[in-house]
């Protein structure tokens, strides 16, 4: 149906839409440019990262076979070599999952305390820290839980087999009773105390995402549940924490990824080892980024193919739950899932 003309129309007038050319200023053509080309070269660079592991991966597996995959010994200098990386990536998972445990509650208490309740004055230099944490050189969080954190650790290590060892999680190959002497061949280099160190520099990151979620809670909604009569844990447990569900867990995912790739500080803590076992108080594991870490320098040609290999499955790894994180950040919800 066509709209009627207005009076006075000159002759032939017809009311259609007219088209409206976006016209760009100079400058936001330079802006524009400048973002696709660096975004054209992290996506160029990452993926030529991926494509050169990747080729490292593929006469790996023709020399050992698939059972580089499976394989849990790492023997490359034996008569009959023997290379996987099974234990290696058991090794980074069960790293990466004690430090997740242990921060993110860590990560969403604090970003709770910083964006709910913290005096604005207090708030922050609370921020700055938190920022700082994750400024950290990884070393100095090694040498920290190597001289500060693994003596009380291992205590607490010991007081888990002794009182929960029933459950193969927490289970030793010793006795837990043993003299305190030997702690060291027992509870010391473990998954527990490397995720405890991983989990301090998880932490930040976990918190920061998480902050920024829970800042953006819409304000009607926080002064619709006040004038309800909710209290400030109402509040949060109404507006913010169903705001923030896809934050927190982006953040866990984002924190998951630093936690799977950490290298040196593991490394400092670890005592090696390539045993496939579920407990992870016993002394040694391995973890990918530490394997080729601790071998890099002085393994033959053969050797460093299979390291970049043993990188490419970490790196594959780590990208797929980058990319998990980023969607669930990035479909945060704007607010039609709030019950009040």
């Amino acid at each position: 149906m066509t709209a009627a003309a207005p009076p006075n129309a000159p002759a032939g007038y017809d009311d259609v839409p007219r088209s409206v050319e976006r016209g760009l200023i100079p400058s936001e053509r330079v802006f524009i440019g400048s973002a696709f080309g660096i975004g054209s070269v992290v996506l160029l660079i990452t993926g030529s990262i991926g494509v050169f592991l990747f080729l490292q991966l593929v006469p790996t597996v023709r020399r050992y076979g698939w059972s580089f995959f499976t394989q849990a010994n790492w023997l490359p200098q034996s008569i009959h070599p023997q290379v996987g990386i099974a234990a290696a990536v058991v090794g980074t998972f069960e790293v990466a999952a004690v430090a997740i445990v242990v921060a993110v509650p860590l990560g969403l208490l604090t970003a709770l305390y910083i964006s709910e309740y913290a005096p604005s004055w207090l708030r922050g230099p609370l921020i700055s820290m938190v920022d700082l944490m994750a400024a950290i050189p990884s070393i100095i969080y090694g040498l920290w839980g190597w001289f500060l954190l693994e003596p009380y650790a291992a205590d607490v290590s010991r007081w888990l087999s002794e009182y929960f060892g029933r459950f193969p999680l927490f289970s030793v190959s010793t006795d837990p009773r043993a003299a305190v002497v030997s702690m060291a061949d027992t509870y010391y280099g473990s998954v527990f105390i490397a995720g405890l160190v991983v989990s301090m520099m998880v932490t930040p990151i976990a918190c920061s995402v998480m902050r920024g979620v829970f800042s953006l809670a819409p304000i009607g909604e926080r002064e619709a549940a006040l004038a309800l009569g909710s209290t400030r844990w109402g509040v949060i447990r109404s507006v913010v924490l169903p705001f923030g569900r896809g934050g927190m867990i982006g953040g866990t995912m984002l924190g998951l990824g630093r936690a799977l790739g950490e290298t040196i500080a593991v490394l400092l803590i670890i005592s090696p080892s390539y045993l496939l076992h579920i407990g992870i108080l016993n002394t040694g594991t391995i973890t990918v980024a530490s394997l080729i870490a601790k071998d890099f320098s002085e393994a033959s040609p053969a050797q460093l193919s299979a390291l970049l290999a043993a990188g490419c499955v970490l790196f594959f790894i780590t990208l797929v739950v980058n990319l998990i994180a980023a969607m669930f950040i990035t479909r945060s919800r704007s607010g039609s899932a709030t019950e009040i």
